[in-house]
């Protein structure tokens, strides 16, 4: 059986960030995820983020001989420390430094650096710090280092991680963090669930400007196998209905799907959000009724 395709064929250009002193590679895995590679161009480094396995980043690193030393890890969902499952099986993971959630530090392949919300992190000189976003899953956490977020299954392009733990609320006070980041902060999550989520978006907004326009410029692009990832923290402010709770309009269509369900406070408006994607009546929105 062939393997099925990646969502990604023409991935994201490098960009840098951090005063130039970073840049940063997008790399495809396995059906939809995104490994980001963290590299500093002068010493030849890189860093691998999460991941489903290693083959493609070790691949990525020799072709453009960079020296992998770093794994950071946001939480331990088997496609984000699948990286370093298979870095140990080929012998490579206890040469490696390895950060991730002191919360779940059992639960991290090679583990070397347990980090928790309000800790620092360097990278090549670049120093980072740690935020505790849980929600999605117990313990998981995400990397800033200067105007970059390096966000897991927290923050997506237009959407949120599942909650597999929860509850809402925690999820809600995770995404309000990370939404008062500064707006030119670019936003690297794990997957590229764009276009699903841009669907939903304009199920219960369909009249934000600003979200018509980042529809209009999706499609081609997913639809040429590009990628939409990264995205930025003020993007995400004025499109991702999981950050919109203060739209008239969201808050009116999502009451109107849960009636008798309090829908007054922030934490409520996304909670019956997060269920209203859940529900996934959305999916039936067919392509005609999105803005070309």
């Amino acid at each position: 059986m062939r393997p099925t395709p990646h969502v990604v064929i023409h991935p994201s250009a490098p960009f840098r960030v951090a005063g130039g002193r970073l840049e940063v590679h997008q790399i495809p895995a396995a059906r939809d995820n995104l490994v980001w590679l963290l590299v500093a161009p002068e010493a030849g480094e890189a860093a691998a983020v999460d991941g489903p396995d290693a083959a493609g980043t070790l691949a990525y690193c020799a072709a453009h001989e960079l020296r992998l030393t770093t794994i950071f890890n946001t939480h331990t969902h088997h496609d984000h420390i699948g990286l370093n499952r298979d870095l140990a099986r080929r012998g490579l993971l206890s040469s490696l430094r390895v950060v991730g959630p002191a919360r779940v530090a059992g639960d991290v392949p090679g583990l070397t650096d347990p980090v928790d919300d309000g800790d620092g992190v360097v990278f090549a000189g670049v120093a980072g710090r740690v935020m505790l976003t849980e929600g999605h899953i117990d313990g998981h956490v995400s990397y800033v280092f200067d105007d970059l977020l390096l966000c897991g299954d927290a923050l997506f392009g237009a959407g949120c991680g599942y909650l597999f733990d929860g509850p809402p609320a925690t999820m809600h006070a995770s995404l309000e963090r990370l939404a008062a980041l500064p707006g030119e902060t670019r936003v690297c999550c794990a997957h590229e669930y764009t276009l699903d989520n841009l669907r939903f978006a304009w199920s219960v907004e369909p009249d934000n400007a600003a979200l018509a326009e980042r529809i209009r410029l999706a499609r081609p692009l997913l639809a040429a196998g590009g990628s939409t990832i990264p995205s930025t923290i003020a993007l995400e402010r004025a499109t991702n209905p999981f950050l919109r709770h203060g739209s008239p309009t969201l808050r009116r269509n999502v009451a109107a799907a849960f009636p008798g369900e309090p829908c007054d406070t922030p934490a409520q408006v996304f909670a019956l959000t997060r269920a209203l994607k859940d529900r996934k009546d959305y999916k039936a929105l067919p392509d005609e009724a999105l803005p070309r």
